[in-house]
C-alpha cells in the first residue's frame, strides 16, 4: 500500500469542502427564504408555503419539512453505510458513491430553492418536501463514504489528525463560501433582478462550485493504492446493533446529539441573529461568518500542539465550554452597551476557537474508536461507525429544525420575531452544556491504549 502524501490529503479534503457548500446553503438560508421575516414580507416578499403554526398550533409545515427530512436522512445512513461496506468495485468501496453522488447533490440543492410557483400554494410545500428528501439522501451517498474513506486513508494518529484538520478547513471554508450567498444575491437584486430570481442564481453559482470541489476525489484519489479493505458480509441491521454495543460510542453519541441540536439551531439563526438582534444589513452575513473563519485558521496549529499534549476529550470538552459562553452571550446582542458591529465581531471571535476544535477532532475521535473495535472484533466497520454517528446527530438536526421554528416565532403568529429569536440562542447555549457534561464519561484512555498496543 502507498502512502498518503500531505498533497493527496489536501485534494481528498476538498471533496468536504464541496459538499460544505451545499450543507452551509441548505442549513443557512432554507428556512430564511422560505419563513421570512415581517420586515422582508412588508418589503415585497411573497412568502411560498403556508406560513404559521398550523399543527396542533405549535409546529410550522417549514419545520416539519426540515425536521422530516432529517429524519429520511437519518434512516439512510445505515442503509448506505452498508451498501458502501460490502461493496466490490474495481475503485474500491468509497469512491464509486463519491463519484455517483456529485453532480445529482449539487442539482438538487438549486432546485430545493426553486419553487414551481411565485405565490404561497400547498404545491410549494410538496415540492420542498420532494426536494429536501433527494437533498438529504444524495448528500449521505456522498458524505457516508467520504468520512468510512477518511478513517482508511488515515493509518497514524499523525496522519488522521493532520487529514482531519486539511478536512476541518476545507469544511470551514466551504461553509464560509456558503455564505457568499447574500452577498451575491445583494448584488443581482442591485442590478434590478427580483429577489428570488437572484436568490436562485447566487445558488446555481455556488453549486457549480461545490460540484469542481467534491469531484477532486475521484479524479485525484485511487483507492486501491492506499486502502486494502476486506468488504463487510453482515446486514446492515448486524452492523449497526454491533456498532452501538461500543459503551464509549453510546457516550460519545449522546454528547454528540445534545451538540448537534445546540449548534444546529444556532446556526440556522445566524442570519436573524445579524438582521433582527443586531439590526445589521444582510452583506454582514458574508462579512462576520468569513471573518469567523479566517480567525479559525490561527487557531490551527495551537490546536494539534495542545491535543498531543492535553488528548482530544479534554479539548472539545473545552469548546463546549466556549460554545455555551458565546450562545450565550449572543442571546444579549443588540441589548448591550456597544456598536452592533462590535457585537456581531465578539460573537465572531469567540465562536472561531470552538468551530475549529469542534471541526478537528470529534471525527478523528469516530475513528479512533473504530479502530479500537477492529482491534476487538477484526471486522472494518468504518463506514457504519461514522454512519451511526450521523443516524444520531441528524435525528437530533431534525429536532433541532421543529424547536427552531416553532422557537423562534414565539409571540409572532408565525412570524420570526425578536424575542424567539433571543430565546433560540439562549437553548442552543443550555444544549450545549448538557452536551460537554456527558461526554465527561467517554473512556479515551482505554481507548488510546488499546490502539497503542
Amino acid at each position: 500500500m502507498k502512502k498518503l502524501t500531505k498533497g493527496k490529503m489536501w485534494l481528498f479534503a476538498i471533496g468536504q469542502g464541496g459538499y460544505a457548500i451545499l450543507s452551509g446553503l441548505i442549513g443557512s438560508f432554507l428556512i430564511y427564504v422560505y419563513q421570512p421575516t415581517a420586515e422582508f414580507v412588508a418589503q415585497g416578499q411573497v412568502p411560498l408555503i403556508p406560513q404559521g403554526k398550523v399543527i396542533f398550533g405549535i409546529l410550522t409545515i417549514l419545520g416539519l419539512i426540515a425536521a422530516a427530512g432529517r429524519i429520511f436522512d437519518a434512516v439512510t445512513d445505515p442503509m448506505i453505510a452498508s451498501w458502501s461496506d460490502k461493496l466490490k468495485h474495481k475503485d474500491g468501496r468509497r469512491i464509486p458513491f463519491l463519484r455517483w453522488a456529485s453532480l445529482p447533490l449539487a442539482v438538487v440543492t438549486v432546485l430545493v430553492f426553486c419553487a414551481p410557483f411565485s405565490a404561497e400554494s400547498a404545491a410549494n410545500g410538496v415540492w420542498l418536501f420532494i426536494m429536501v428528501a433527494l437533498y438529504y439522501l444524495l448528500i449521505t451517498a456522498y458524505c457516508t463514504p467520504f468520512t468510512a474513506l477518511y478513517a482508511e486513508l488515515g493509518n497514524t494518529q499523525e496522519e488522521r489528525i493532520f487529514l482531519s484538520t486539511c478536512m476541518s478547513l476545507t469544511f470551514i471554508v466551504g461553509t464560509a463560501v456558503a455564505y457568499v450567498a447574500p452577498s451575491l444575491w445583494g448584488i443581482f437584486i442591485g442590478m434590478g433582478m427580483p429577489r428570488y430570481a437572484a436568490i436562485r442564481l447566487a445558488m446555481s453559482i455556488l453549486a457549480v462550485l461545490s460540484t469542481i470541489g467534491m469531484f477532486c476525489p475521484v479524479w485525484f484519489i485511487r483507492e486501491s493504492d492506499y486502502v486494502e479493505a476486506k468488504p463487510v458480509e453482515s446486514t446492515a441491521i448486524q452492523s449497526l446493533a454491533a456498532t452501538f454495543k461500543n459503551r464509549d460510542f453510546r457516550i460519545f453519541v449522546s454528547s454528540d446529539i445534545f451538540y448537534w441540536i445546540g449548534l444546529t439551531m444556532f446556526q440556522t439563526g445566524l442570519p436573524f441573529f445579524v438582521s433582527t438582534l443586531m439590526h445589521l444589513d444582510e452583506s454582514w452575513n458574508t462579512i462576520l461568518f468569513v471573518g469567523m473563519t479566517a480567525v479559525s485558521l490561527v487557531w490551527y496549529v495551537p490546536i494539534n500542539m495542545a491535543t498531543a499534549k492535553l488528548g482530544k476529550k479534554k479539548m472539545v470538552l473545552f469548546a463546549f465550554c466556549m460554545f455555551t459562553l458565546t450562545f450565550a452571550f449572543t442571546s444579549f446582542t443588540g441589548n448591550l452597551p456597544m456598536a452592533p458591529v462590535v457585537q456581531g465581531v465578539l460573537v465572531c471571535v469567540c465562536g472561531s476557537l470552538p468551530m475549529a476544535i469542534f471541526g478537528i477532532l470529534p471525527q478523528a475521535m469516530v475513528a479512533d474508536v473504530a479502530e479500537y473495535e477492529g482491534k476487538e472484533t477484526g471486522e472494518n466497520r468504518q463506514g457504519m461507525f461514522f454512519a451511526a454517528r450521523t443516524f444520531c446527530f441528524k435525528l437530533g438536526q431534525s429536532l433541532a429544525m421543529l424547536l427552531f421554528t416553532s422557537i423562534s416565532t414565539l409571540g409572532g403568529n408565525g412570524v420570526t420575531t425578536e424575542y424567539g429569536v433571543r430565546t433560540v440562542a439562549i437553548v442552543s447555549a443550555v444544549l450545549c452544556l448538557i452536551g460537554g457534561l456527558l461526554l465527561l464519561a467517554f473512556n479515551e484512555k482505554k481507548i488510546m491504549a488499546k490502539i497503542a498496543s
